[in-house]
């Protein structure tokens, strides 16, 4: 029997078995070519049965660079036609790229064609061509790069492009240079070409090293000074960046342009760090710099002031408008400026911002709703409801988007769940199951590569349809891939499958581990979601484990105050991970009084934080919710507050509104007895 009609043949018995585990798919996947005998307990070449897949084997011998273990592998799993033998593959043409040649590469490719592996492997060739200068090879196989994700390719390629005589845009190289957060060789030579060829000029040097500043990028910053070629500029960047103060009181000056340049990025600094010293500075020594930087010196004190939930944030913000009307801003800078707008109820400051963001960043639906917001503080209503409307109804959908919903519910509209898509064919169904990707994205996770097969899966996905779409987010359901399952399900437009984006998992053990933790269910899940997406062995770089994600010490302190039993090895325990987090949930959620918002800012950032963030004045709890200064944790805040309405409707519970659950408003908590035990963060505390 030919091999692909095996594989057609495992997967019509994992029809037959209904629920399809995903373990069991993969065993049957790899019996296609990994058959033993009846009774031996050896694969056909001979190796125990418990021996790792080759692909792990692989994995980890280029993780040590075991070049010669690396070959061996290589070599058993393109004889064996193991269905993972492109990544054994991979990993050993990977680990010796420095010495690889065009011929052996392009053998690879032509033994994987279309594959995610031959594309990774030709962005790492890529790069490496790159490094070596082989322009030629590199502009040859860059006309086949599928993924055109990485920025370093991106600027090796306008770099290929200038020296094989075709024109460049100076605007396009410069945001590619822009783009790359951290200096690497590719940008870094695409700039110094472009500065020889007289492209680039000093002002995008210094804007450059503004941007990177900005950014808290000192390296890059220190390589954009150093293309204009004068030692004494990357000494005097050194010396205020190892200590601005002591810069400005000893070297600063207001003249020449680059003398001026270096004084205002060493107050950013101090902004960075203080940002009223750097306002009395600037106000007080150094008012004489040029307007433009002044203007955005202002920007970042302004930014710094926001995020520390300063009311003199807009003041600053308004002093760089007036210096310097036509001074671009970045999208970064701009959106604090917009939310210290809301904060402060100033909307037509919030408006000038929203509409000087790039366009992509307009058509967020965060900032498309806080237009319509602030439009209406203005006294339009009608337009404000137009740009409601649009937002809540716009796209199949649109209420399953934390804006979308606000929208709908700010104008009383119904928020139902979309209808269910029709049932998917066999030959739907056939086709996800017979996509190769697919299925060795699925072995991959399997095996416990799931950086690997995360990688092939997304890749896989590209150019699909909603119903190709729905059916492959069905197969990562059916074998309980749940991160699979959600993040594609959630890639379709017009077709939507509520089962799949907010699937119920483990629904018997949650109610009752919600239930006696006197916690709402649908929070709990929607919690889960943004947490684990329910993966039970999910595990962050911080250690934080299982569904919930709780850190060891925060589930050792909520045993302790709750008179459970712990170890270490229990948190890996779908039961005993479900009661501590939904008891901790409990505390947190006592501690501000039942408020949803801060108990899930506090689940993420820890409680100490939401605590600060509440302090000032009384406000919208949507615009406290757009203020909470880290990006991770506002949008975590949305998401688990979304995902609780939209639980509550697949759990026909009675709490769907999104704004019953946001709150009305939040401000400064009454006095507290006992403060002395305040409860750890949840998942880590790795912010800053």
């Amino acid at each position: 029997m030919a091999r692909s009609a095996v594989v057609v043949k495992q997967w019509a018995i994992l029809d037959v078995l209904g629920r399809r585990p995903m373990q069991v798919a993969a065993r049957l996947l790899l019996c296609v070519t990994l058959l033993p005998a009846a009774g031996s307990a050896q694969t056909p070449s001979g190796t125990p049965a418990n021996t790792p897949d080759l692909a792990v084997q692989a994995r980890e011998a280029w993780v040590k660079r075991d070049r010669k273990r690396l070959a061996s592998l290589a070599d058993t799993a393109r004889s064996q036609g193991h269905p993972l033998a492109g990544w054994v593959d991979y990993f050993e043409l990977n680990a010796r790229l420095a010495e690889v040649r065009q011929p052996e590469m392009d053998a690879f490719y032509a033994r994987y064609p279309g594959s995610y592996v031959e594309d990774r492997l030709r962005n790492d060739w890529l790069l490496e061509l790159g490094r070596r200068r082989d322009w030629t090879n590199f502009r040859r196989d860059h006309a086949s790069y599928q993924m055109r994700d990485d920025r370093e390719v991106a600027c090796y390629a306008l770099l290929a492009d200038h020296l094989a005589g075709s024109k460049v845009s100076a605007d396009t190289a410069r945001a590619a240079w822009f783009a790359q957060k951290d200096g690497d060789d590719g940008c870094q030579q695409l700039a110094s070409t472009l500065v020889d060829a007289g492209v680039f000029k000093p002002d995008t040097l210094w804007a450059k090293a503004r941007l990177a500043t900005e950014q808290s990028r000192p390296r890059a910053a220190r390589q954009a000074v150093a293309l204009l070629g004068t030692k004494l500029l990357d000494q005097k960047l050194a010396e205020l960046q190892d200590n601005a103060g002591r810069y400005l009181t000893r070297k600063a000056r207001t003249s020449p342009r680059a003398e001026a340049e270096l004084t205002t990025l060493a107050l950013a600094r101090v902004a960075g760090n203080d940002p009223d010293q750097a306002a009395d500075l600037l106000r007080d020594k150094w008012s004489r710099l040029p307007n433009d930087l002044q203007a955005w010196l202002w920007v970042q004190i302004g930014r710094q002031e926001a995020l520390r939930l300063q009311d003199d944030a807009t003041a600053a913000f308004e002093r760089a408008e007036k210096l310097a009307p036509d001074l671009p801003w970045t999208d970064e800078a701009l959106a604090w400026a917009a939310r210290a707008a809301l904060r402060a109820k100033s909307p037509a400051l919030a408006l000038r911002a929203i509409e000087r963001m790039t366009p992509t960043e307009q058509r967020d639906p965060a900032w498309v709703y806080w237009k319509a917001r602030a439009t209406r503080m203005q006294g339009d209503g009608p337009a404000a409801r137009a740009q409601l409307t649009a937002l809540a109804t716009g796209t199949p959908g649109a209420t399953l988007n934390f804006f979308g919903r606000l929208a709908a519910e700010d104008l009383a509209l119904p928020t139902p769940l979309p209808p269910a898509p029709a049932p998917l064919t066999a030959d739907e169904r056939r086709a996800a199951r017979g996509h190769g990707g697919l299925m060795r994205a699925l072995q991959l996770i399997d095996l416990g590569l799931r950086s690997e097969g995360v990688r092939e899966w997304n890749f896989s996905l590209r150019g699909m349809n909603d119903r190709a779409l729905l059916a492959a987010a069905q197969e990562a359901c059916d074998r309980e891939v749940w991160d699979r399952c959600i993040n594609t399900s959630e890639r379709t437009r017009n077709e939507i499958d509520i089962a799949q984006r907010y699937p119920q998992p483990h629904r018997a053990e949650l109610l009752r581990e919600a239930q006696v933790a006197g916690v709402d269910a649908a929070y709990v899940y929607g919690l889960i979601r943004q947490e684990s997406r329910f993966v039970l062995d999910a595990r962050s770089h911080v250690g934080a484990a299982g569904l919930m994600q709780v850190m060891p010490a925060t589930a050792k302190w909520t045993a302790r105050k709750v008179g459970l039993d712990y170890n270490a090895e229990r948190m890996h325990d779908r039961d005993f991970n479900l009661r501590i987090g939904t008891q901790y949930l409990k505390l947190v959620l006592d501690r501000f009084d039942g408020a949803q918002a801060l108990a899930a800012a506090a689940y993420n950032a820890g409680p100490g934080r939401p605590a600060r963030w509440r302090d000032g004045p009384v406000l919208d709890a949507a615009v406290w919710a757009e203020n909470i200064p880290f990006n991770e944790t506002r949008d975590y805040v949305r998401k688990v507050l979304l995902g609780g309405a939209v639980y509550a409707q697949v759990l026909g519970l009675p709490a769907t509104s999104l704004r019953e659950r946001l709150g009305a408003s939040v401000g400064p908590a009454g006095a507290r007895g006992d403060v002395s035990d305040v409860p750890p963060a949840a998942v880590g505390d790795n912010k800053s």
